[in-house]
């Protein structure tokens, strides 16, 4: 029983460990809604599940709960990070965030292009052009630690930067362009908690517990107003304290951060990949790849992820308003740019936010799968002949 604990215990030391997970339970999640289990699949994401106290009642079926509510405390999570990353990490000064933050536009930029050229002049497809813009850090992280395991710091630590950037512009995004008619009593008493929070946090209130309760208010509100519910956990993420009641002690978001991890990484992504990752194969044909949606999808992630990356950061090089890190070489950062076109999670939650039809989130399903699987094939593959070749940055000129 000991040796079962300790391998379980290292399994989740790993860093692929996460998308390893996030990979089995998407194949969990074909399978079941692609065999006779497909009527327990539907089943069981339509369970409603009612929370009510007093006259406040939010009714919700188990899959909406799953992405308002359990990707909720992801995006709180996400908040945590970025807070961290501009206040003390790598994108606290202009030389650390130039690189990651010129890669990430252009990988944002590219791909959502590329979906619009598919899709002009369909006013119902069209909604969903920031689909392939976003990168899902865990099965990116997990691909490069797999197949790099020697590759420099850098590599990883630009990777993990132009994630969170992404992730930022996923949330200006959600926040802008994916909101439903909105309730303004509902988002004035968000702001109120809000304010609280920020109250908090100028009074030096260091113990979690009044920011987790005020949030949870905040996340009632935004979900009431017409605003996506998990724009909430980025605001609350953002007034917690960076600095503990003294200089030896941990600070709340950094206790915060480490301790809600493994969870978002083991149980939350996982879950939310079951739900929403089962595609369906009935009269699926190899010619359904080329409609309009899942093929500008495909490409975005698969063409123009890497493209707007490696475009913007030889761009950001010539120009010196940033350096490539001397331990990084081209073909290692041409890998890491084709790795965030592993859109996955952040894709299929757009996507989920864009439309509301089977069939168009089925042809979502397709498109976001497919073009993940060639990013993460081709990232690995460069990375892998870059590690095996030894290149070095001296080696490599700017591809521009």
């Amino acid at each position: 029983m000991a040796k079962i604990v300790a391998k379980i215990s290292d399994f989740l030391r790993l860093e692929a460990s996460a998308g390893i997970l996030l990979m089995a339970a998407a194949v969990l999640a074909l399978i079941a809604n692609n065999t006779f289990f497909d009527v327990y699949y539907g089943a069981l994401l339509s369970t409603p599940v009612v929370v009510q106290v007093g006259a406040l009642e939010i009714a919700k079926p188990l899959l909406l709960w799953i992405n308002d509510g359990l990707m909720s405390v992801f995006f709180f999570l996400v908040g945590l990070e970025i807070k961290r990353e501009i206040v003390e990490g790598e994108l606290s000064t202009f030389d650390k965030a130039a690189l990651p933050v010129f890669a990430a536009i252009g990988g944002m930029a590219a791909p959502a292009l590329i979906y619009a050229s598919f899709n002009w002049g369909n006013p119902e497809t069209i909604e969903g052009w920031a689909i392939p813009a976003a990168t899902d850090i865990a099965f990116a992280l997990g691909f490069l630690a797999l197949v790099a395991a020697r590759a420099p710091a850098s590599l990883k630590i630009l990777l993990l930067a132009v994630a969170i950037i992404d992730d930022l512009g996923a949330i200006l995004i959600i926040a802008v362009f994916y909101t439903a008619d909105l309730s303004m009593t509902a988002l004035g008493l968000a702001f109120m908690g809000i304010a609280a929070l920020v109250t908090l946090n100028r009074m030096g209130v260091k113990r979690i517990t009044p920011y987790a309760l005020i949030g949870a208010l905040i996340w009632v509100c935004v979900l009431k107003s017409g605003v996506h519910a998990t724009l909430a956990g980025v605001v609350t993420a953002l007034t917690i304290p960076m600095r503990g009641r003294d200089k030896d002690s941990q600070s709340p978001l950094h206790r915060l951060e480490h301790g809600l991890h493994p969870w978002i990484a083991f149980m939350v992504l996982p879950l939310f990949a079951f739900a929403n990752a089962g595609l369906s194969f009935d009269g699926l044909t190899p010619a359904a790849l080329l409609a309009p949606v899942p093929l500008g999808i495909a490409l975005g992630l698969f063409i123009g992820k890497p493209l707007g990356v490696l475009t913007m950061a030889a761009l950001a090089v010539r120009t010196g308003l940033a350096r490539l890190p001397a331990d990084m070489s081209w073909t290692q950062l041409a890998g890491v740019a084709w790795l965030t076109g592993v859109g996955f999670t952040m894709s299929l939650f757009i996507g989920g936010l864009a439309f509301d039809t089977p069939e168009l989130l089925n042809e979502v399903r397709l498109g976001v799968l497919a073009g993940s699987l060639a990013s993460a094939a081709a990232g690995c593959l460069v990375l892998w002949r870059a590690n095996e070749g030894g290149s070095s940055a001296k080696t490599y000129a700017s591809p521009v």
